[in-house]
């Protein structure tokens, strides 16, 4: 007998998850938490990205939560101090989505020897879609007459691009780039299932 993701409340796993990172996991956990609300945690993905500054090491967290009703993503990040604020301190921010509102799921994975058959991706891409933010790619628009001198205006692409993720097996593991997959099928079933 299996058991649906929704019927099960992952939330202690997500939480033991956020501990086992290291990065600030009580401030972490908390916004987690407080944008979760109560509800039960049917999927979860942390994605821990080091980025360059100068000379310094800053830290960027990733938190993608499924819930029955919501998508949930959090990023923290750790900041030097500043004018206002002298001490280093961390910024979260968090966005809940209604699933109802997610209208794509792109997932792109590169096989590294494709003709040596089935594979484990070596990287995954993940973009999630739900009318928040566009990315419009335009060139100029023109005809099929070579001696035409006409302003034909623009021609475009508009794709949703509200938030994308990338990990690869090199520098995040192969484990890391499963349950990437993982948590984009959930979400793709959730959107699928409404």
């Amino acid at each position: 007998m299996s058991t649906r993701t929704d019927d099960l409340d992952r939330a202690d796993d997500l939480r033991a998850e956020i501990d086992r990172t290291g990065y600030y996991p009580e401030v972490v956990a908390d916004c987690v938490a407080s944008a979760v609300a109560g509800e039960k945690v049917s999927s979860f993905f942390l994605h821990h990205e080091p980025t360059f500054d100068r000379d310094e090491v800053r830290r960027h967290l990733s938190v993608l939560v499924l819930t029955p009703t919501r998508l949930i993503l959090a990023h923290t990040d750790e900041h030097a101090g500043d004018d206002l604020l002298p001490e280093p301190y961390t910024s979260t921010s968090t966005e809940a989505v209604r699933i109802d509102s997610v209208n794509s799921v792109v997932v792109t994975r590169m096989i590294t020897n494709p003709t040596k058959g089935s594979s484990k991706p070596a990287e995954v891409v993940m973009t999630i879609g739900w009318g928040g933010v566009n990315r419009v790619d335009l060139e100029p628009a023109g005809c099929s007459d070579p001696n035409c001198d006409a302003d034909h205006g623009y021609t475009g692409v508009l794709t949703p691009d509200d938030f994308s993720l990338r990990v690869s097996a090199a520098a995040d593991g192969h484990d890391s780039v499963a349950r990437l997959l993982s948590f984009a099928e959930s979400l793709s079933a959730r959107t699928h299932n409404r």
